[in-house]
């Protein structure tokens, strides 16, 4: 009776076996198209800083450099429209440091498929200036102050989910 249960049981996982159908192999093997495009801004855009060198009790420039992939750009600040996720530079306060106010390069303007009226972008390389001022008090040497960029790249066709860029700005007091 066990030897007769093992044949069917044999008998029944050869039956499955030749039932099931092959594993279908990965999109590259298939000709199937693969995700060409960004899966999100950050993807397209890189952020760097320039050394800034102040004295103490001035300001000075400190400059954020954004290298926007050919092919792509991003929302001016302000963007033409409201909706429009806005380029941003985000400098925290930092104790013995202010940043007064951030200086956003002039915008192109370029008319794309998906927009009624022509839009505000930047692309390529552009500099956003921030004014930095250190207190007389502070102390003398390097301090890195952690920056964010804010933004959302788009082809001529799509814009890709929005993304936050951490630099930071080397900031030598003398």
């Amino acid at each position: 009776m066990a030897k007769s249960l093992l044949v069917l049981v044999v008998l029944l996982l050869c039956i499955a076996a030749g039932c099931s159908r092959p594993q279908a192999p990965p999109p590259a093997e298939t000709g199937a198209p693969q995700q060409s495009g960004p899966r999100n801004s950050i993807d397209v855009v890189k952020a760097t800083s320039k050394d800034l060198t102040i004295k103490a009790g001035s300001d000075g420039d400190a400059i954020v450099q954004l290298n926007i992939q050919n092919g792509y750009h991003v929302n001016a600040n302000p963007p033409t429209f409201p909706y429009l996720k806005a380029t941003e530079l985000q400098v925290p306060q930092r104790s013995g440091v202010t940043v007064s106010f951030i200086v956003y390069p002039n915008p192109l303007t370029k008319t794309f498929p998906f927009a009624d009226k022509p839009l505000a972008v930047y692309e390529g390389v552009i500099d956003i200036k921030a004014k930095v001022k250190v207190d007389r008090t502070m102390k003398l040497g390097q301090l890195d102050l952690p920056a964010k960029v804010q933004v959302q790249a788009c082809d001529n066709q799509d814009c890709y989910a929005p993304g936050t860029l951490d630099v930071t700005i080397p900031l030598i007091v003398k």
